[in-house]
């Protein structure tokens, strides 16, 4: 699947130091292992509905991971998946008369022109699911013939024949220290597993199934459903974490370095593709896990379901620059819950206009500091409201400049705020 094409980042002088970053497996801050070439996997969206703010949020996160290591010197492989096939999408698809195809090609459009918009560096491999069915397929097969995945028969009126993925057989396998059991990364007690798994598209309650929290790996044809050919499987579709897991897998390094996303697939999403991963490998999938806090309106939750989305489209259909809402998304450190609201978005266009003005004065030498000091917050947690306010000092100063202004501090300040901030000045 072809993804959005990026601007160029510049090049700027020196380096980031070291990073570090909370892992949400571990609970903590840590330093992430210095290598030549680094590896991410972000998980896309499910393309029934338009790029809302907590999807932004999400992708201008990674995108600063993304370009914290570039500006290290390292190559970045960067994988993202798009689940182009799902309840959610056929669900409304069937609610709006539309076919499930062409909503999901126009959402996946939309997507890439907001991430296009807001300046978000493309991955290097953008997979649909449909397309990496065939590779899916075998992966379940394995995970079948393994014993750690079994079929489940048929009950009020559904067919005979979904795969589900047995997690304690799984967490079983092996007395390694680095294999999975469930809990690993989301580090949650089973009765809060089985809420959220209910909650995020889990069905504890099916008959049949060896654990409630055994999760779906393959589901079987039925009447008015898409289906693909699925071997010994049967026609069918596949579920939704074996699907970032084959994807992760055939294009990263087994463990790639960190894996990204909302914190809402902390469990089950990245738990359960985490098992699979160590059933399918014995080699962890990621080093990593490192996840972006939930996005509100006005200090209620953002949802499809509230009506209460504020979306990334809508506000540059009014006429809104994207850089301000790039801005106003980075004034909230990345794992933080925040709310969306109009007094911190004229403050972030504000700001921005500001940081513009200040550009016609940078003052001679003040440059370099600046760079040093958006670096050193950044390495800390990708801390990008601190980085900001370096900005905004430096800001200050440079208003008050009296004397003449210096064009190449000018463009390392105006390159540097592009390159590490991700926002055009």
């Amino acid at each position: 699947m072809k993804s959005w094409t990026s601007r160029p980042v510049p090049d700027l002088p020196g380096s980031m130091p070291a990073l570090r970053l909370y892992d949400t497996a571990l609970g903590r801050v840590m330093e992430v292992e210095q290598h030549a070439e680094q590896s991410m996997y972000v998980c896309g969206i499910t393309p029934y509905d338009a790029t809302h703010m907590g999807h932004a949020a999400s992708y201008v996160a990674f995108d600063l991971l993304n370009r914290a290591w570039r500006d290290a010197g390292v190559r970045v492989d960067y994988v993202q998946n798009v689940t182009d096939i799902d309840d959610p999408l056929l669900e409304r698809a069937t609610a709006t008369g539309v076919d499930w195809r062409k909503l999901a090609q126009s959402q996946i459009e939309l997507f890439h022109t907001d991430m296009d918009a807001l300046n978000v560096v493309a991955p290097d491999h953008y997979i649909g699911a449909v397309e990496s069915i065939p590779d899916i397929v075998p992966a379940i097969e394995r995970l079948i013939a393994d014993g750690v995945a079994y079929r489940v028969p048929g009950s009020d009126g559904e067919p005979d024949g979904d795969v589900y993925y047995d997690v304690e057989a799984a967490g079983k396998r092996s007395d390694a220290t680095d294999a999975w059991t469930l809990g690993d990364v989301s580090r949650l007690g089973e009765a809060e597993m089985l809420a959220l798994f209910a909650e995020r598209g889990g069905d504890p309650g099916r008959q049949g199934k060896r654990h409630p929290l055994d999760p779906l790996l393959w589901r079987v044809a039925r009447d008015g459903e898409p289906s693909w050919p699925g071997a010994s499987l049967g026609d069918g579709r596949p579920g939704w974490h074996i699907e970032c897991t084959v994807i992760a897998q055939k294009y990263l390094p087994a463990p790639f370095t960190v894996q990204g996303g909302g914190s809402d697939l902390v469990f089950p999403h990245h738990e359960m593709g985490a098992g699979h991963a160590y059933s399918l490998s014995g080699v962890p999938l990621a080093s990593h896990y490192a996840h972006a806090g939930m996005v509100g309106l006005d200090g209620e939750k953002m949802s499809k379901s509230k009506g209460n989305l504020v979306l990334v489209s809508k506000l540059r259909a009014a006429g809104e620059e994207p850089a301000a809402i790039r801005l106003a998304i980075l004034a909230h450190h990345y794992r933080s819950d925040w709310s969306w609201t109009d007094g911190e978005f004229e403050a972030a266009k504000d700001r921005l206009a500001r940081w513009r003005k200040a550009l016609e004065g940078a003052p001679a030498g003040s440059a370099a500091p600046l760079l040093a000091s958006m670096r050193q917050e950044l390495a800390d947690d990708l801390n990008a409201p601190a980085a900001i306010a370096v900005v905004d000092h430096w800001a200050n100063e440079a208003l008050k400049n009296n004397g003449e202004s210096s064009p190449a501090d000018r463009t390392v300040v105006r390159d540097a705020v592009n390159a590490l901030l991700g926002v055009e000045l």
